[in-house]
This record gives C-alpha cells, sequence and structure tokens, in this order.
C-alpha cells in the first residue's frame, strides 16, 4: 500500500522501510482533558503531508509533541531512530535535527535579521561567526531576502518576518520541518509570498508536516492530507481522493465548511 492510497482511517504505509517520524498510540492530556487519543502515524523522509481539522482538534498539539514543545503522558514517538521518551540528551537531539515555524514569528526584535539567523548554529553546532553568517546569508537567499539581512524584525513585513523564521529555521540543516498554521497570522497579500517559500522546499524535498487550513497548498503540495477531530485521526488520503471523495461525515463537513 503506497502513501498516495486513500484511506478512511488508520494509518498509511509511509513511503520508505524506515520512517523518519514514528508515532504508536499516542496519548496526550491537558489536566482532565484529552488532546491527543491513540495516534498512529508514520511519516517517510521527504514525505509533505498536510494537518487539517477544526480548532481544538489537536493538530498543534500532535506537532509539537514531535519535537517535545509539549510532553505526552503515554505511546511511542521516534524521530530519525530516536525515542523521545529516553530523556533530555535525545530531546535535545532530535530538536538539532527538527525545524518549527510557528502563527508568530517568535524573532528576537534586538537582533538583526541575520543575527536571528546566525544565533542557533552559533549556540548548538558550535559554528565560526563567520560561517554562521555565510550559512545565514545562503538561507536568507533561498527565501528571496537577503537585501534585508541588516535591518530589524520590526522594519520587515508579516511575510517577510514569516520567512526569516524558515530562514532561521533551515540554517540549522534540518532533516525536517513543522509548520504550525504559518501564515494565520499574515494579512491576506502576504501569505502567498510565504506559501511560495514552503512549495519550493516542498520541491526540493524536504520532510514536511504543516497545520494549515490553505487547502489549495494541500492540493499541490501534500503526498498526503490528514483530518484530525476530537484529538483523533479521523481520515487521511493523497489530496485528490481526500477532496474529492472525504470517506468520514466529520470530514465531509469540514470541508464543506471551509472549500466552499
Amino acid at each position: 500500500m503506497s502513501a498516495n492510497t486513500a484511506q478512511s482511517s488508520g494509518q498509511i504505509e509511509a513511503r520508505s522501510a524506515a520512517p523518519i517520524i514514528e508515532i504508536v498510540g499516542l496519548q496526550k492530556w491537558f489536566g482532565s482533558f484529552q488532546a491527543l487519543k491513540n495516534i498512529d502515524l508514520a511519516v517517510g523522509s521527504g514525505e509533505r503531508i498536510v494537518i487539517c481539522g477544526p480548532s481544538g482538534s489537536g493538530k498543534s498539539t500532535l506537532i509539537r509533541c514531535i519535537n517535545r514543545l509539549e510532553e505526552y503522558q503515554d505511546g511511542k514517538l521516534l524521530v530519525d531512530g530516536i525515542d523521545l521518551s529516553a530523556g533530555t540528551k535525545n530531546i535535545d537531539a532530535v530538536r538539532a535535527e527538527v525545524g518549527m515555524v510557528f502563527q508568530q514569528f517568535n524573532l528576537f526584535p534586538h537582533l538583526t535579521v541575520v543575527e536571528n539567523c546566525m544565533l542557533a548554529p552559533m549556540k548548538v553546532r558550535r559554528t565560526s561567526k563567520r560561517k554562521a553568517r555565510d550559512i545565514a546569508m545562503k538561507y536568507l537567499t533561498r527565501v528571496r531576502i537577503p537585501d534585508q539581512a541588516d535591518k530589524y524584525p520590526a522594519q520587515l513585513s508579516g511575510g517577510q518576518q514569516q520567512r526569516v523564521a524558515i530562514a532561521r529555521a533551515l540554517c540549522m540543516s534540518p532533516k525536517i520541518m513543522l509548520f504550525d498554521e504559518p501564515t494565520s497570522a499574515l494579512d491576506p497579500e502576504m501569505v502567498k509570498e510565504v506559501l511560495d517559500t514552503m512549495i519550493g522546499l516542498a520541491n526540493d524535498g524536504m520532510t514536511m508536516l504543516c497545520v494549515t487550513h490553505e487547502m489549495g497548498f494541500a492540493r499541490q503540495v501534500a503526498d498526503r492530507v490528514i483530518f484530525m477531530d476530537q484529538g483523533e485521526i479521523v481520515e487521511q488520503g493523497e489530496p485528490q481522493s481526500f477532496f474529492a471523495n472525504p470517506q468520514n461525515e466529520r470530514t465531509r463537513s469540514f470541508l464543506g465548511q471551509i472549500l466552499h
């Protein structure tokens, strides 16, 4: 069974024999509220996954568990073969290989754009200042804003700031990129420039998990679309079948609201 075979629920086999992300029976509570319920998911290297669903369905919580920004209470979560339940050393190792872009840009306002991008390679990978600047400029060029390098975040538009956030994550040469509704805080005219940057990453073969309501992006880029509701993976499949023939009533209702 390929990753492009639509399934009404459960897990679709990842494209590689050894998934780069493997989640089995993941459970997450916030107090008495169960945010994630028995999540099973395997992601192949180079696979592009879009996760959608109503507010409060567990989408952001799931991807935040992948780099342990959220702790989980039960289940197994392996990233590139590293078990995230096995101590802080493993968590640090995973975070060095997993880039994340948030709804808010989270840039340091007192640092220039290039300094924001240089910080993690210097602190985490002990990269020299000169090499870190070269890396930063490489990825600022990659997201098409090298001319903004010496400005401060407040001098940039929202779309430019989000592209800086993407460049900053890429400076760590991550194997996986996580996006948590990266366009939700942007004005409509700024959304396209960020999505175009993400499309470029996808075309380069980056493993990506993206929480978004941008269904045009899902149709264009995703190998698999996952619909979550009430802490569960309700349905998943390749985009054409997912959008044309959703199998679950909850999926049909959600798509009916956002596509019309």
